[in-house]
């Protein structure tokens, strides 16, 4: 669908270049020229030029070029008819008319945005009604009434007739073009797709809604999320669940972070972390990773931190390597104790968020520590097979450059494993298969604080090894934890230890329990195989020591708390305190 040259050009000459830019970037005049910090990258020194003269803008840092169009189409991710219709409106011009055919899809879809309007706005004044179970639902979940207005959440209830109500203003081919409701035939009667679901709107980039996902609230034989289907105006691949709003942030520099589900985005968003974005439990698609892109040039996926959302992070990876550039990376960080990032961001907080992000590995060091786990490197054969792998990992590249350093990057880590010393010795492969399993702990442990890390050992001893823990047992509870989960198996142990009818099979018992968090602390212990080796006065030794150096983390970590709460605003008590824990490194 073209528009006539003349047409274009009568809303160039209405409107300059600094007149459209001027809404996004601060412009100063220098000479002919404006000049500004880029839209496009973080930048401190303004590289950004703007000549209404010759009626293009040009970013030296990022190399983007092109004109008021162009410029719409890429800080606000429009279309091309899109970045039109705004700028003509901008100009005073009349929308220019198109064809009998695009006359009727545009007609459709202000019908299809009209319903689906009607629809939520209908569901969110029901989740407000007294004694609502789904608002009860929300709150237990830590979700105030603020993010629930916010993001129009709303409510289907089990029992809802609006098709009845909607059918006063659309005819019945209207309503199911939208996949909101489909038809019973045995019964002739039309079932709302989302019922006993609360309700979540997609919206695409302009703000329009497009779309629900839908979260079962009570225990019913259904599947627990569901989302719209797909329909002329709502493709699954190319939209982002709270793009419309990330897009829009003062602080467009900032990383984006891409989780799975909507509860996710809502819980970070309300703690004060606004730049998040939710792939709806699909696949991240390239056409998705573009679109972020537009706006931030490196994201960070943070799924769940069970093996499926490892796997998916893996699966994303995999997918997404081929696209990455020099100003189009992504990263990816790993959760601890099976958690999603929901129960993270209220298990620790959005300072401990903050400093997990921090951790990001790259796209490609993600992919190395995730294949580097199942590799045998007593196996020359598996060694080769590794190779290989990479080998075409990068060959799908499609920047020439960039594959060519990623995959010599590889080659030299490869290079530099611990080369296979002969097969001479059975005694010798025994020592490097150890050797080996260390160093898969120490890389899978990487997803963990100091903190955390000496808590496990803590942990791992406690259920591994309970008469150690039994006559101390006092000692252990006065320990509290980073985290919920943790504290939580810590009681249940000394519990069961405290118990005069104990036995250590009751311990094991907590693994259907615990299933979860069991596991990983059973992997990520690094004195597990230390541990084993050692005569019990051994054992109790390493124990204290562990107990002191977490102490001493907790310890430091409290001073550090007190000294950026002072930075921040000066309090007599917090200042008193410092100065206590800070007499007493001293002392000791």
């Amino acid at each position: 669908m073209k528009y006539p040259k003349n047409y274009l050009e009568e809303i160039k000459l209405r409107l300059k270049v600094s007149q459209v830019v001027g809404k996004t970037v601060k412009l100063k005049r220098r000479g002919k020229e404006f000049i500004g910090l880029s839209p496009f990258t973080s930048e401190k020194t303004p590289s950004f030029t703007v000549s209404d003269e010759k009626g293009f803008y040009h970013c030296f840092s990022s190399g983007e070029h092109g004109n008021i169009f162009d410029f719409l189409m890429k800080t606000q991710s429009l279309k091309f008819g899109e970045s039109v219709r705004q700028l003509a409106s901008q100009a005073g011009m009349q929308p220019y008319k198109f064809t009998s055919f695009d006359v009727e899809k545009e007609k459709r879809y202000q019908t299809y945005k009209n319903i689906l309007k009607d629809y939520s706005t209908h569901h969110h004044k029901i989740i407000f009604e007294k004694n609502s179970i789904a608002i009860n639902y929300l709150k237990k979940r830590g979700i105030s009434e603020k993010a629930i207005s916010e993001f129009q959440i709303g409510f289907v209830p089990e029992d809802s007739d609006y098709y009845n109500e909607l059918s006063k203003k659309f005819n019945e081919n209207e309503i199911l073009q939208t996949g909101l409701f489909y038809k019973n035939e045995k019964y002739k009667k039309f079932i709302n797709r989302f019922h006993s679901r609360i309700i979540f709107p997609i919206k695409n980039i302009t703000g329009d809604i497009i779309a629900f996902g839908g979260r079962i609230i009570e225990d019913k034989k259904l599947a627990k999320y569901i989302n719209s289907p797909e329909t002329e105006f709502y493709k699954k691949g190319k939209h982002l669940f709270n793009l419309d709003k990330v897009k829009s942030l003062p602080k467009k520099n900032e990383n984006v972070i891409i989780v799975e589900g909507y509860m996710d985005v809502i819980s970070i968003y309300s703690s004060g972390i606004k730049n998040v974005v939710a792939n709806s439990g699909i696949a991240l698609t390239e056409n998705q990773i573009n679109l972020v892109w537009n706006f931030f040039s490196q994201p960070i996926v943070c799924l769940d931190g069970d093996t499926s959302g490892q796997k998916a992070a893996l699966r994303i990876a995999e997918s997404l390597l081929p696209y990455i550039k020099e100003n189009k990376k992504i990263g990816f960080v790993s959760l601890s104790n099976g958690l999603d990032p929901d129960d993270y961001i209220k298990e620790k907080g959005k300072r401990n968020f903050e400093q997990l992000l921090e951790t990001s590995l790259s796209i490609e060091e993600f992919i190395w520590k995730i294949y580097l786990q199942d590799l045998d490197r007593s196996d020359p054969f598996a060694t080769t097979k590794f190779e290989k792998k990479f080998r075409n990992l990068c060959s799908s590249i499609k920047d020439e450059t960039l594959k060519k350093y990623i995959l010599e990057h590889y080659l030299e880590k490869i290079r530099n494993l611990t080369p296979l010393q002969g097969f001479k010795s059975r005694k010798k492969y025994r020592n490097y298969k150890i050797l080996h399993e260390t160093k898969k702990i120490a890389i899978s442990k990487e997803h963990l604080t100091k903190e955390e890390i000496k808590e496990y050992s803590i942990l791992y001893i406690m259920y591994n090894y309970p008469e150690i823990i039994s006559p101390r047992a006092e000692i252990f509870e006065e320990i509290k934890f980073s985290s919920k989960s943790l504290n939580a198996l810590k009681s249940d142990i000394l519990s069961l230890v405290s118990s005069s009818s104990f036995k250590k099979e009751n311990i094991t018992n907590l693994s259907k329990k615990y299933s979860a968090l069991i596991n990983d602390i059973n992997q990520n212990s690094f004195i597990k195989n230390i541990f084993l080796k050692k005569d019990e006065n051994e054992q109790v030794e390493l124990l204290n020591e562990i107990l002191k150096e977490l102490n001493d983390i907790k310890f430091s970590k409290k001073i550090d708390e007190l000294e950026n709460k002072l930075m921040k605003e000066f309090d007599e008590k917090s200042y008193s305190d410092l100065i206590e824990l800070k007499s007493q490194i001293n002392r000791d």
